[in-house]
């Protein structure tokens, strides 16, 4: 089917944080190295990727995207997790308020950070701002509210599964199906690939 307006969204590189499994996100780790490996998108970029403002966003779309101009936007981080902000599931199991969110993260934000209702009416504002294919360089939670929102097929918010540096291309039909929260025509997960550096 065709489809005139897409957007590229691509979670950042992990960080030390991410292996260790702790919420980190307003956290401003930078990525770990990434050993004789230079990672480029398989597109031709528009001059332009756009992406959260923390570090990790920042140098991840260096390593993907190195000849863009990076447009950073706050609006763009992942939850701010408030309390449980540098704790892992092994830290948080047995506190209710996190099993409460857990359980049902439209009714219930982490204490003292952000519900999920907050982060994504950011996202999704911001989403709908930016040029047909764009690219987005961000985070685990923003690319699963929008693949829960425009997915053509309905999932959980916790069902997806979005390895770190993996890269998500979204189709519409056209930018106001789009900017009505309209399901995609076509959702794909786009290859990184990598190459030695000459």
């Amino acid at each position: 089917m065709a489809s005139d307006h897409h957007l590229y969204l691509i979670r950042h590189l992990p960080t030390a944080g991410n292996r260790e499994k702790k919420y980190i996100g307003w956290t401003d780790e930078p990525i770990e190295s990434v050993p004789n490996l230079v990672r480029e998108f398989p597109m031709s970029a528009t001059g332009v990727v756009y992406g959260s403002d923390l570090m990790r966003a920042r140098q991840s779309a260096a390593l993907l995207l190195p000849d863009a101009d990076y447009v950073a936007d706050a609006r763009l981080r992942e939850c701010h997790f408030g309390e449980f902000e540098g704790k892992t599931y092994a830290d948080l199991e047995l506190d209710k308020d996190y099993r409460n969110w857990l359980d049902d993260p439209q009714s219930f934000a982490p204490r003292g950070g952000e519900s999920l209702a907050e982060v994504e009416k950011r996202v999704l504002e911001t989403l709908v701002s930016l040029p047909n294919g764009g690219v987005v360089v961000t985070h685990g939670g923003p690319i699963r509210i929008a693949l829960t929102r425009f997915s053509p097929e309905p999932r959980d918010f916790w069902s997806w599964q979005i390895p770190h540096g993996s890269a998500w291309k979204f189709e519409w039909r056209n930018y106001d199906e789009m900017k009505e929260g309209g399901g995609c025509v076509s959702l794909s997960e786009v290859p990184i690939t990598g190459k030695e550096p000459m």
